[in-house]
């Protein structure tokens, strides 16, 4: 057996919130349920995806206030926030009020690139300046400084009855600290440890030229670049979510139903995807003790201790508790992970 390495310190998970939409509202009160039910069973965060234009969360920061309030310790974040769609003081002002109203539990993490189907949507979202609009690391930047506390505004002090900032407001002073990036290249997680953020890395990845196919590897050397270029060094804080499915108390139905699931998904693991070289992971199915085994084995797993293990697609809430459950009470432990409170 590989060898265990360090014991797991945070477990989260990732859901994705589908929703019908002759019902939406259905769905994202399951999406609630299950970060309800992620607290109980004792994980340390929650984590959603942000989709637009399609049926899924597409409000993340409503949902995490939503959630908010329906818990009192778990730590809920995005992954990833596309910046591409946000204007980042308005953004900025926003994960601030959620994050106060949260008791400081907001973990956002973002990332940078035009929108998917813009030249279908660009003059809904930019009818103005859709050719001009920067979606460069530079829209990270801002976002930080808001965030940061940095001047929004050339004016403060009393306008009449009224009295204006030059900053965001509200300001939640250890937000800053609690911003990730979602990089799945060697140049973008270069670029999150320069600016002093937290790395998610995903299930996807970005060969380089030249440079290993092989998707653990891949995330070891870009886990490895990011802590090098990070004022923390190796203490600067990694996240890496693979889609995890444990079986232990699923029934028959349930693991043929799996099996289907992750088979239809193998055939993209098999080589680099696109122009860009992008990898998919393979995703990881079976009991505790067998996916713990491949995870002991995966190159970028060793380099972290803690994890947002991604829910699978398009299953019903009583496969994502029995996921939930076996997660928390049969891989965590095995992993050397202990639930909080």
């Amino acid at each position: 057996m590989p060898n265990p390495g360090i014991p797991l310190r945070r477990l989260g998970f990732l859901t994705i919130g589908l929703f019908d939409p002759a019902d939406p509202a259905a769905g994202h009160r399951a999406t609630l349920e299950i970060i309800e039910l992620g607290e109980q069973l004792g994980f340390d965060s929650a984590w959603l995806r942000h989709r637009h234009l399609q049926y899924g969360i597409s409000s993340p920061v409503a949902v995490m206030a939503a959630a908010g309030q329906r818990t009192s310790r778990i730590e809920l974040g995005t992954a990833v926030t596309p910046l591409g769609w946000e204007n980042p003081l308005r953004l900025a002002e926003d994960l601030a009020t959620v994050d106060l109203l949260s008791g400081g539990r907001i973990n956002p993490g973002v990332s940078v690139g035009v929108p998917m189907q813009y030249e279908h949507l660009k003059a809904a979202l930019y009818p103005d300046s859709a050719d001009v609009e920067d979606f460069t690391y530079a829209r990270v930047e801002r976002l930080l400084g808001f965030v940061e506390g940095r001047p929004a505004s050339d004016f403060a002090g009393r306008q009449g009855f009224e009295e204006f900032s030059d900053r965001v407001q509200p300001h939640s002073p250890g937000l800053r600290a609690r911003m990730w990036y979602g990089g799945g290249s060697l140049r973008s997680a270069r670029w999150a440890g320069a600016h002093a953020m937290n790395l998610l890395s995903s299930s996807v990845v970005f060969a380089e030229p030249d440079g290993p196919t092989e998707f653990a590897q891949i995330q070891r050397d870009q886990i490895l670049a990011f802590r090098a270029a990070h004022p923390a060094g190796s203490a600067a804080r990694v996240s890496q979510g693979l889609v995890v499915i444990p079986t232990d108390s699923a029934t028959a139905e349930q693991r043929a139903k799996y099996a289907a699931y992750v088979d239809a998904r193998h055939p993209r693991t098999a080589a680099p995807q696109g122009p860009r070289g992008m990898l998919f992971a393979r995703d990881l199915i079976g009991s505790s003790a067998q996916i713990a085994e491949q995870l002991w084995a995966h190159a970028g797993f060793r380099e972290v201790d803690e994890v947002a293990f991604a829910l699978p697609f398009s299953f019903e809430p009583a496969d994502y508790e029995q996921i939930l459950t076996d997660i928390a009470t049969r891989l965590g432990p095995v992993l050397g992970w202990r639930p909080t409170g």
